[in-house]
This record gives structure tokens, sequence and C-alpha cells, in this order.
């Protein structure tokens, strides 16, 4: 059987610590997405330019809501990552059973899977 090489309680703390602060920015983008899209953009309500504004604030908001989208996930997947720490399993590749590079953890803090594993995934 294989012994599984882990994080130090030293790394874990610096991921962490990386983790948090890359939660408190994804956290307020998806405020702020989700308070662009609260706005019901009658500011110019005269005719000749409405039928455009709507076009305009429709897509506006439809891509507000797929970063909102987005950011809700990457909150979700950086919260399993703290889960993760606090389990003792974070870095390892659910792929592999190895320990994902530091490089790659310190890019995206959320990783689950080593490049090596993602590429034949």
């Amino acid at each position: 059987m294989e012994i599984i090489e882990k994080y130090s309680k030293k790394d874990l703390l610096i991921f962490k610590e990386i983790i948090l602060k890359k939660l408190e920015t994804a956290e307020n983008d998806l405020k702020f997405y989700s308070g662009i899209n609260q706005n019901n953009g009658t500011d110019d309500t005269s005719p000749s330019s409405k039928s455009f504004d709507e076009s305009s604030n429709a897509t506006s908001k439809e891509m507000n809501m797929q970063l909102a989208t987005r950011q809700e996930k990457l909150i979700r997947d950086l919260k399993n990552a703290l889960t993760r720490i606090e389990n003792n399993t974070y870095g390892i590749c659910r792929g592999t059973g190895k320990k994902i590079p530091k490089e790659r953890l310190l890019l995206v803090p959320h990783a689950t899977m080593s490049i090596e594993a993602k590429k034949v995934s």
C-alpha cells in the first residue's frame, strides 16, 4: 500500500490564507453582479432610445447573471477546498491520488486534480 504524501500544516495555513482572500474577493464580486441585476435601468425612458436600451439592458443583465453564476461556483469550490484543508485531504489529486504540485495550488487553490490527471479526463 502506497503512503500518500500530504502537505505540512504550515503549507496548509498558507493555502488557507490564499483561499480566504480569494473567497472574500469572490463574495464581493458576487454582491456587485447581483446588485447590478437588481437595478431596473429606468434612468432614461424616452421612447426613441427605449427599445435599444431594453435590448442592451437585457444583454448586460444576462452577462451579469452568467458572471454571478460563475462566482457562485467559485465560492462553492473555495469553501470545499477549506473543508478539504480541515479534513487533511487538501492537495491530493482525485484522479491519481498523488499530491497536486504546489505551483498549481498557488495558482488554482481550489484545484482537485493535477494537470496530469486533467489531461486524461
